[in-house]
């Protein structure tokens, strides 16, 4: 899941026009450019089934996933040899099992990207008002990088600015950079958002995350307020991950879309600072941080100008550069033209020079199994004797980690129409631990596509149920989200955590275990015990009710007052 600063993190999508491309008669062979050399030979490692065989399997998707995750895809990181192969194999992969290029005779959408790599020439130095001074040291302490594309980005004595959540929400009342005028300045601010901390349902929404709390929405709403630089004071609480996620998040290039002639200049700075050295730093300035966060979450909170300038900078190097969306299409028999989608992201985290092992993101969960699913829920499809009525498009998205920007990308320029596309489904990183009695839909509550996963569910015995922890913001950290932002109607849904064997808090333990030790992490390897019934499961659960949309004529709406559903009803008009 997304990256892009840390994070188990996701994002920003515009809407945009589409010119359908109708795919060509017969599928062409993949461009060699780039291709792996042995991706044939990796495909003949796959076991074989019968033409007419439409079942997924868990030796299958085992295959799939240990190639992937292989050492010789390094981390599959945009941008690097990881990428060529990666793209080569699985535009192979959907030729192989019968799609047909996705975006005219290719089966790829190029997708231009900025690579940064930015690296902090010092300490973030604060020079207090008594005198004295302070250095955050990077990768302990603080961490810091840019966007822009300029060889150095700094900013010197700027006044330091306390603006609690950093939240301007004017529907709901609420404004933390009131009365202040932060131009040129470094704000300070907390992680989340009041209705997390308090657990206030009258606040936000209450324990679950909005997209006020992301740490993306900081830095746009700092950006927007005039800040020279943003620093975000990191909990594992309210980020939902640990320090080294942060670590490791600036730790080699980071990637961006090119900007728009008429758009503003990113921030100069964005980084974020420990707990325990904004707890060192109040209290230098005689404040009692842990009062300050109380405060912030009170209605009327007003921002604190704070007794200290900082000085900071960067050094980046640019390059320009395409990625890739892969794209595979398997049009429908009787109104091609309406289209479902399936999402999954390829993207990791590349490799890092500093490790003590070998130092590569290998992604197995995150997302070679999302990816290993897509490609054999595809392969159900294409093998099944019945066509699907409506087309479906098996999208597989660049630079997730890295902001959701393959999708963005997609969203922008659409290959197929938005107002066609009755949904999209979206698979990342699965669970491995076997059957369960629940299935997970993270943003429950949003869609009538939770009432078609809900009747297939109930013929599998399992219950449709919310993700346990909304307020870790998953909702926003994932393809579909934007999707969803322009009004398509979208479907994150995965095994859940109520073991069939084991019960619920088993479940918990191992997902909280994958938390602490592998996500984003060299350690996320393809482990052979792993139990991929699970896996299995919700491939069959997902498959019935992309079957059920593609063989049918409705067209799945959000809910009621749900934020999406008047765009997409504009969009259908």
């Amino acid at each position: 899941m997304i990256r892009s600063l840390p994070a188990l993190a996701l994002a920003v999508a515009l809407l945009g026009a589409c010119g359908e491309t109708p795919p060509p008669a017969a599928a062409p062979t993949p461009p060699a450019t780039g291709a792996a050399p042995d991706a044939a030979a990796h495909a003949a490692k796959l076991p074989s089934a019968p033409a007419t065989d439409a079942a997924i399997r868990a030796e299958d998707l085992a295959a799939q996933v240990r190639i992937l995750a292989s050492d010789e895809f390094a981390g599959r990181q945009p941008g690097g040899p990881g990428e060529r192969k990666t793209v080569a194999y699985l535009a192979n992969e959907f030729a192989r099992i019968g799609l047909k290029p996705g975006n005219g005779s290719s089966y790829t959408q190029p997708v231009p990207m900025v690579e940064i790599v930015s690296e902090a020439s010092g300490p973030v130095t604060l020079q207090y008002d008594d005198g004295t001074s302070d250095a955050l040291v990077i990768g302990d302490e603080a961490v810091i990088q840019t966007l822009r594309t300029d060889p150095e980005s700094k900013v010197e004595d700027s006044e330091l600015v306390f603006v609690g959540f950093g939240v301007n929400a004017p529907e709901l009342g609420w404004n933390d950079y009131a009365g202040i005028d932060v131009k040129g300045k470094t704000v300070v601010t907390l992680i989340n958002d009041p209705g997390f901390e308090t657990g206030d349902d009258t606040l936000f929404r209450g324990k679950a995350m909005t997209y006020y709390g992301r740490w993306s929405y900081k830095y746009e709403e700092a950006l927007r307020q005039g800040a020279a630089a943003a620093l975000i004071v990191h909990d594992d609480a309210g980020a939902a991950y640990g320090w080294e996620v942060v670590r490791n998040g600036f730790a080699g290039a980071e990637f961006d879309l090119p900007a728009a002639a008429d758009a503003p200049a990113p921030l100069p700075i964005r980084g974020w600072i420990s707990s325990a050295a904004a707890q060192r730093v109040f209290a230098h300035l005689g404040h009692d941080f842990a009062a300050l966060r109380k405060a912030a979450n009170q209605p009327g909170f007003k921002p604190i100008a704070l007794a200290a300038r900082a000085s900071m900078g960067v050094s980046s190097r640019v390059r320009h550069a395409d990625s890739a969306n892969v794209v595979g299409w398997l049009p429908g028999s009787e109104r091609p033209d309406e289209v479902l989608i399936f999402t999954a992201h390829w993207d990791h985290l590349g490799r890092s020079f500093q490790s003590k092992d070998d130092g590569i993101f290998n992604g197995a969960i995150d997302n070679a199994t999302g990816v290993a699913l897509m490609l054999e829920i595809a392969e159900a499809f294409t093998k099944s004797p019945t066509p699907p009525k409506r087309s479906l498009l098996f999208l597989s998205v660049t630079l997730e980690e890295s902001g959701l920007l393959g999708s963005r990308h997609y969203v922008e320029h659409p290959l197929k129409s938005l107002a066609q596309t009755v949904a999209t489904i979206n698979l990342d990183a699965m669970q491995v631990i076997g059957k369960t009695r629940d299935v997970v839909v993270i943003g429950h509550g949003s869609s009538e596509l939770e009432d078609i996963l809900e009747r297939h569910a109930q013929t599998q015995g399992r219950i449709v149920v919310p993700e346990p922890t909304p307020e870790n913001g998953f909702y926003y950290r994932s393809d579909h989200f934007n999707f969803a932002r322009v009004g398509v109607p979208s479907l994150y849904a995965k095994n859940g955590i109520d073991h069939i064997e084991q019960g619920e808090a088993w479940g918990r333990r191992m997902v909280a275990e994958y938390v602490a030790q592998r996500y984003h992490k060299p350690s996320d390897e393809y482990d052979p015990a792993w139990d991929l019934s699970g896996t299995v499961q919700d491939g069959e659960l997902l498959y019935a009710v992309a079957r059920e949309i593609v063989d049918g004529d409705t067209w799945p709406n959000w809910y009621e007052g749900t934020e999406f559903r008047a765009a997409r009803e504009a969009m259908r008009r």
